[in-house]
């Protein structure tokens, strides 16, 4: 039984990092960083320069910026710098309209914005931006986290310095999680107490209802719920949890308007951690209760992997988050630990090296995957089934098969996101 002052801290930690964001997190991050450098500055800049980690690069280059119809960085830094309020957090450009986008992409043609590669060892979460105006320059850095500022300074005076220690408090405030304890949080705190978490259900449906009205990224979604779909799919379960997490994936990805529920700072692992546990528990006709249950023991288990792997890696978000909506499916089914155990031990089995080459549209066919692996490995383990210690990179201990996982994908896959990096920018 967990103590009072543990559930306290991760219900603290649950809010920290599942929060609302409109667009890619880390276009929006950047762009943060920007509305804050001009903040700083107290003035339109003349100049933006932006440095970036190889990660925040390579997940920004080829998405849609919400509400522009363009991708890429570019517009993302223009509006930060005209419009948008740093006290937004993640919704930095939620005051975006026609007018201020025209300004926008003309801000861009005038070529007042230079990014490039950040020199040298950083973070792979790391935006530093430095903005110009009258001979007075203003910088603002954000790294670790998407809305985690470090460091602040206006003509050479420093105003925010938190560089050194940054590492250590992230560490001292974030309480050590494994399976044992997430399972057990959400299967005995009150049900008041993390009744919260029926938020990402609210906005990440949403999403997926509202990205059937326009044609966003590659349609996925839509494609799920048409006949010939359904003719090969089945207008089933499966197809329907196929449809919702694909759609709100696409309007996202497609630079929708429309916020969703992010998960350790990615909107795709709030979407994949979210609609298929909701659309599963909605057709199950589970209780709200479970819902709840289901919904907490999903973004959980994507938090405490994320713990290990890190925010930005070379694997893709949504192996970490369809392995919390298969804890959650599996539990819906009627799942024990045991089962839900086994259901972690068959995903990571099957969606390992799964790389991520950036945020874009076509990130919803991986999340199909991702979220297909989640229902099958469920099924496998209500009906004993799973991948055994002798095969693989699978361990005894489910723990230590997370810990396999994160450390292929934070150490052993850093080539292939060089790699992968290198091919995009040479293209």
């Amino acid at each position: 039984m967990l103590d009072i002052t543990t559930r306290k801290q991760i219900i603290a930690l649950i809010n920290e990092q599942v929060v609302p964001a409109v667009g890619c997190t880390e276009p929006m991050a950047v762009a943060l960083c920007t509305a804050r450098a001009t903040e700083i500055l107290g003035c339109r800049p003349e100049t933006i320069t932006v440095s970036l980690s190889a990660n925040i690069l390579k997940n920004a280059m080829g998405v849609g910026i919400p509400g522009t119809g363009m991708i890429g960085l570019p517009i993302a830094v223009a509006l930060g710098a005209l419009i948008g309020k740093s006290e937004y957090q993640l919704e930095v450009i939620k005051d975006l309209n026609a007018d201020s986008l025209e300004e926008g992409k003309q801000y861009v043609n005038g070529k007042h914005i230079d990014i490039k590669l950040k020199e040298g060892l950083c973070d792979k979460l790391y935006i530093e931006v430095t903005c110009a105006a009258n001979g007075n320059t203003a910088t603002a850095i954000i790294a670790c986290k998407h809305t985690n500022f470090v460091y602040e300074e206006r003509n050479g005076e420093v105003l925010l310095n938190k560089q050194a220690e940054k590492k250590s408090e992230e560490t001292a405030n974030e309480v050590a999680l494994n399976l044992k304890m997430v399972y057990d949080f959400a299967m005995t705190t009150p049900v008041d107490d993390i009744r919260f978490i029926l938020a990402t259900r609210d906005y990440n449906i949403k999403a997926a209802e509202e990205s059937i009205k326009g044609n966003y990224g590659h349609c996925l979604g839509k494609t799920m719920d048409r006949p010939l779909s359904h003719g090969i799919f089945g207008n089933s379960i499966y197809s329907h949890i196929i449809s919702k997490t694909a759609s709100a994936c696409d309007a996202r990805m497609g630079g929708a308007m429309i916020p969703v529920m992010s998960n350790s700072g990615s909107g795709n692992q709030g979407i994949c951690a979210t609609n298929p546990v909701a659309v599963f528990a909605q057709e199950n006709e589970n209780t709200e209760e479970e819902l709840i249950r289901a919904l907490t023991l999903s973004h959980l288990t994507a938090i405490y992997i994320k713990q290990s792997l890190g925010v930005l890696s070379a694997l893709c978000g949504c192996v970490v988050a369809s392995i919390g909506s298969s804890c959650g499916i599996t539990y819906l089914m009627g799942g024990s630990y045991e089962d839900i155990c086994h259901a972690v031990k068959n995903m990571i089995a099957n969606l390992t090296g799964m790389i991520c080459d950036g945020a874009k549209p076509s990130c919803s066919l991986k999340i199909c995957s991702g979220v297909s692996t989640a229902l099958l490995s469920a099924l496998l383990a209500r009906e004993g089934k799973h991948v055994t210690c002798a095969e693989g990179i699978i361990d005894q201990d489910v723990d230590q098969s997370i810990h396999n996982l994160t450390s292929i994908g934070k150490e052993a896959m850093c080539s292939t996101d060089d790699m992968v990096l290198r091919i995009m920018t040479q293209k």
